[in-house]
């Protein structure tokens, strides 16, 4: 998952720090905060908040390839030769998003070596995260996989306590992202329910016992 709150703010801290430019910009829920062919102009920190990066084939299909959160870097294509968006990021939640200009994010990683580390860091668990998933998708059952999304989702991790992750979030969402159908999706959510995993009161909540599904052999 994230590197968590201590991590998260640290570097919003850092960031925030005077002669730091950066914007502070905030998104509502299933806003597109890039989309995919538009000009790569800066790097993103989550401070708050789910976003799902996905891409569009030349057929119009839908791919998520990652599901990131608080602590999370994003938009760092454009850093390279060819500076534009390869993926469209879209707000899952009410988020709220440090974005830092491509010349400043230069300057930075030149100058401050202990925000450099963070970053290098940053990418390479969030690489790490992403290959992970991409293997659970050809090994793993639907029901673990679907356990595992609805757990990033919550943020699990913070003391073992249930968090709501959306107030609404519909089947046919939760089976784009799994990849899986929707029929599937409803069977093993009405499931994850009568077992008391997850229940609907206020809105969507994750219990710690889900996390039972992804260990469970």
């Amino acid at each position: 998952m994230t590197f968590g709150k201590k991590h998260t703010e640290d570097v919003a801290g850092y960031l925030d720090l005077p002669g730091k430019a950066r914007i502070l910009r905030k998104f509502r829920r299933n806003k597109i905060i890039f989309a995919q062919g538009d000009p790569a102009k800066s790097v993103l920190f989550i401070q708050k908040g789910n976003v799902k990066l996905s891409v569009v084939n030349e057929m119009g299909k839908e791919a998520i390839v990652a599901i990131l959160g608080p602590g999370d870097f994003f938009g760092e294509r454009c850093m390279g030769p060819r500076p534009v968006r390869m993926r469209t990021a879209t707000a899952m939640t009410a988020a709220a998003i440090l974005v830092i200009e491509k010349s400043k994010m230069n300057r930075l990683l030149r100058e401050h070596h202990e925000f450099s580390t963070r970053f290098i860091a940053c990418m390479l668990a969030r690489n790490i995260r992403v290959e992970k998933n991409l293997i659970e998708q050809f090994f793993d059952s639907t029901e673990k996989r679907l356990a595992r999304t609805l757990l990033v989702l919550s943020n699990f991790g913070d003391g073992g306590r249930p968090k709501q992750i959306l107030p609404k979030v519909s089947a046919e969402t939760l089976a784009e992202m799994v990849g899986i159908p929707c029929a599937k999706t409803t069977h093993f959510m009405n499931k994850f329910k009568k077992l008391g995993h997850i229940n609907y009161t206020g809105g969507l909540t994750v219990c710690s016992s889900l996390l039972s599904v992804v260990l469970h052999d």
